[in-house]
């Protein structure tokens, strides 16, 4: 959530990775068990087939949208429509920010479908960034959900420094859809899971236990919650009222073509991005703005195995890769930066035994990038059956002799 609305330069590309305010809102702190190990990105089970966009058109996507609504309309509370109105204060600003958006509300409006997940939440990011991505700063909350690095952690999205699921439309989009749809299943009311995103799980359940649950009027909650949680569920339902009636606040709403929607394609090794972007026929800076969760030069699939492309760069990608050479084992597949050091490696270096002693803040993932092998190896090497380290641990990084 943000204290001021600033408008998007009309003149970004399509697909944006520009700057916005500091958010308003409380850091998001569910209460959920966090998994053994969070150094791979969450499996993605959305995958378009053959490289199809994602919904028929994006005139059919509006009325799917709002029959998925769940929450009250427009005039349930003055606030709302207040809040709307400010939204669409200039109808054709509003437009062309919608407009340069819309890939990315399309794609998770795909996902929210797959978790059964209300309507509203597919706007959820508008309210918390307007769908872009500011720029990460050391324990603040990133991406487009605005997630913090804690609690990107108990979602099971990656934190480190080479990459960032936060940044990752498709994984980031999954684990906050799940996790709205545990909300639901736990207080049955769709508002209250706004206030449990906003607020923290933990903070609405000791409400819950002291007031109960909210009447269904008024329509935003009149719980001892701070304003920006208050303010926070109202945004998200102005930003759906204008979905709903568009008319009555002077707004067409933008279509998209369906070679400009998001795909997620999936690849089978690691390569820098300039090659990928070669591939796709794509601007390298195009591409990163789509895959930002890969903060180095390389797209790495021990982190994620798949990139997200406007459908029309699909079929000239897979070609591509169809036609360079392929590895003969998964556990081989490494970036072509590892590959190439590995070439020009003397022998006598390559078949030397190197240890390392695990310490405060390792990773098997980071293990395996500091020594150019990857993560199956080490797990071969030392016998694991997982990505648990203990502090001393003493791992072989490189094949005996």
């Amino acid at each position: 959530m943000r204290k001021h609305f600033r408008p998007l330069p009309l003149l970004l590309p399509l697909l944006l990775a520009a700057c916005v305010g500091v958010p308003t809102h409380a850091p998001h702190q569910p209460v959920i068990k966090p998994p053994s190990t969070v150094l791979a990105a969450p499996k993605i089970e959305v995958t378009p087939p053959a490289g199809r966009p994602l919904t028929s058109s994006s005139g059919d996507m509006w009325d799917q949208l709002r029959s998925s609504f769940a929450m009250a309309d427009c005039d349930a509370d003055p606030s709302v429509l207040a809040q709307a109105r400010r939204y669409t204060h200039n109808p054709e600003q509003f437009e062309d920010q919608l407009r340069e958006v819309l890939p990315r509300l399309i794609y998770v409006q795909h996902v929210a479908a797959q978790y059964d997940v209300a309507g509203e939440f597919v706007l959820l990011p508008w309210v918390e960034s307007h769908f872009q991505s500011p720029p990460v700063r050391n324990h603040q909350p990133a991406g487009m959900w605005q997630i913090m690095p804690v609690t990107a952690g108990s979602m099971g999205l990656r934190v480190d420094s080479h990459y960032d699921g936060r940044l990752d439309v498709p994984a980031a989009a999954n684990a906050v859809m799940k996790l709205l749809k545990q909300y639901h299943d736990q207080f049955h009311d769709w508002r209250v899971a706004d206030y449990a995103y906003n607020a923290g799980e933990f903070s609405v359940r000791k409400i819950i236990q002291k007031h109960g649950m909210p009447a269904d009027e008024p329509v935003i909650p009149r719980w001892p919650v701070r304003s920006v949680t208050r303010e926070h569920l109202t945004k998200l339902l102005a930003i759906a009222c204008v979905v709903r009636e568009p008319a009555r606040f002077d707004i067409s709403l933008p279509t998209l073509a369906d070679e400009q929607q998001l795909v997620q394609v999936k690849i089978t090794h690691s390569m820098p991005i300039t090659q990928a972007a070669g591939h796709a026929g794509m601007s390298v800076d195009t591409l990163k703005n789509l895959n930002a969760a890969f903060r180095s030069d390389m797209i790495d699939t021990d982190a994620a195995s798949y990139l997200l492309l406007p459908a029309s760069h699909v079929q000239q990608f897979r070609n591509a890769l169809l036609e360079q050479p392929q590895t003969t084992s998964a556990d081989d597949r490494r970036s072509d930066t590892a590959s190439i050091m590995a070439v020009i490696s003397p022998p006598a270096t390559r078949a030397q035994r190197k240890t390392h002693t695990v310490r405060q803040g390792d990773s098997l993932w980071q293990i395996a990038h500091d020594y150019t092998v990857n993560v199956a190896q080490l797990r071969r090497w030392n016998h694991l059956r997982g990505n648990t380290l203990k502090l001393g641990q003493v791992l072989q990084v490189s094949e005996t002799n």
